[in-house]
């Protein structure tokens, strides 16, 4: 049994930090300066480095989303454990903001009378508000099926998307509808995913703001 080290509280996070960075290079990987926050918060959040070679990155989608939020986008999420863990203080530096609808009474009821999920509606209701969206998806494929759907009915197109669903009906299948949509976007390929790594994208990103 390895000897316990005593890290002061506020020194924990930058240890961990060290560890994965020097894990990283003891197996050989480089990773691109632009993913490099963003990965390694991810990997932080899990503890699991099977994430440097399933996150997919759209070309330029980090600057596009700085971007965005710059812009006063609104953070949509499909839970409220990610809308949670996003830093909203940051956030709001930029007059931006995280919502979800998943809560909201006539979603609810509106997706019982149709027979689809909660996360379906949420979507649509989202697409409704006026302003720039990100749609943050850490849970629901539906999420994800409902956004294409718009899409291909040119009802409506997402500004960026953050899709790492987890899970494992329709979960692959709802990433790989955006992986060569034209819509810029980080994806996790494959079933892993979920609301805590969810949030720990957007928060990477907004630490490089």
């Amino acid at each position: 049994m390895e000897e316990l080290e005593y890290i002061a509280p506020g020194d924990i996070e930058k240890k961990s930090f060290e560890i994965i960075k020097k894990e990283l290079s003891d197996m050989g990987v480089e990773l691109p300066p632009e993913y490099e926050d963003i990965i390694i918060r991810v990997i932080h959040t899990t503890a699991d480095f099977d994430f440097v070679k399933t996150l997919y990155f759209s070309d330029g989608v980090v600057q596009k989303a700085r971007e965005l939020i710059k812009e006063g986008a609104a953070i949509i999420t499909d839970t409220k454990m990610a809308l949670s863990g996003i830093n909203k203080k940051k956030l709001a530096s930029f007059n931006a903001s995280a919502l979800t609808f998943m809560s909201d009474e006539a979603v609810g009821e509106e997706a019982k009378a149709r027979g689809v999920t909660r996360a379906w509606v949420s979507m649509e209701h989202a697409a409704r508000i006026s302003g720039k969206k990100i749609f943050a998806i850490g849970n629901a494929p539906t999420a994800l099926f409902s956004l294409h759907e718009m899409m291909e009915k040119n009802i409506f197109s997402p500004d960026l998307v953050i899709g790492v669903p987890v899970g494992f009906v329709n979960v692959v299948q709802s990433k790989e509808l955006f992986l060569s949509s034209g819509i810029p976007c980080i994806i996790n390929k494959g079933r892993k995913g979920g609301s805590t790594v969810c949030a720990a994208i957007v928060n990477a990103i907004l630490k490089g703001m």
